[in-house]
């Protein structure tokens, strides 16, 4: 019927089945904002209490969610103890997408480029680091060269991660080789493994800010150009007015991102 209406064809009939035409693309974009606009308003309304009720949908890169979400998820809760969170993990790409498609309120992710129809609440560099236990050789050192850590044994997130992907390129710029002797696409594991000594793996300040602190990792900047060519995205979807509770939220994150002086 709306194809009658609009005399434009909005799915494109093939043999197994039908995709979205552009129109059909375009069309699927506007109901989605407008579906969102209308749980903003209801959210809105519960708010009016005083963020006393509200749910915020997180999705972030496996590094954010295993310990600085949670923290921020506990301390925003101590102000506002009726808030709910949906937190899922996921590789960069797929966590600007989850926001882009709606099924997001907000993005935490490392981003090496700008993406189309994504605000940017916040944006800070973060290099990639070293990160061992406090006891290790190459703790000593104030930075350390990628030959440095060749004869160490190496614990890597998978090729969709950023910190891989720089690693990679800078590895194959010094013409060394490195043989990790674990690969997951769970960032706790990589920490875990280097907690009992398994060896090293690389990440950012923010995802191992507070063991740091704690004095359970110690981390080491790696002086190589590549590493410092990515940056932490607080995200959220261009043109959508953000319930209460989210943006709120978004600015307990921001107050929280910057690494402490």
């Amino acid at each position: 019927s709306l194809e009658e209406v609009l005399q434009v064809p909005l799915f494109e009939r093939r043999p197994r089945g039908m995709v979205a035409s552009a129109a059909g693309e375009l069309l699927a974009t506007h109901a989605k904002r407008h579906a969102l606009d209308a749980e903003r308003v209801v959210a809105d309304i519960e708010a009016l209490q005083g963020l006393r009720r509200g749910q915020v949908r997180v999705c972030a890169s496996a590094g954010f969610a295993f310990e600085f979400l949670p923290l921020a998820m506990a301390t925003f809760r101590e102000q506002h103890p009726g808030m709910q969170f949906q937190l899922v993990s996921a590789s960069p790409a797929q966590v600007t997408q989850a926001v882009r498609n709606g099924e997001a309120d907000v993005g935490l992710t490392y981003s090496r480029a700008a993406v189309r129809d994504i605000d940017v609440q916040h944006r800070q560099n973060s290099p990639v680091i070293l990160i061992m236990p406090p006891g290790h050789p190459l703790a000593r050192f104030a930075t350390v060269s990628l030959a440095q850590m060749q004869p160490y044994p190496l614990a890597l997130l998978d090729d969709g991660n950023t910190a891989r992907q720089l690693f990679d390129i800078a590895s194959g710029q010094r013409g060394l080789v490195f043989d990790p002797v674990l690969e997951s696409g769970q960032f706790d594991a990589l920490v875990r493994f280097v907690l009992h000594g398994g060896g090293l793996t690389l990440g950012g300040e923010v995802t191992v800010r507070e063991y740091v602190r704690r004095g359970l990792l110690h981390t080491v900047p790696i002086r190589e150009r590549g590493m410092h060519a990515r940056s932490i995205e607080l995200q959220t979807l261009t043109g959508r007015n953000l319930p209460r509770g989210v943006r709120a939220f978004v600015d307990h994150l921001r107050a929280l991102l910057p690494a402490p002086r």
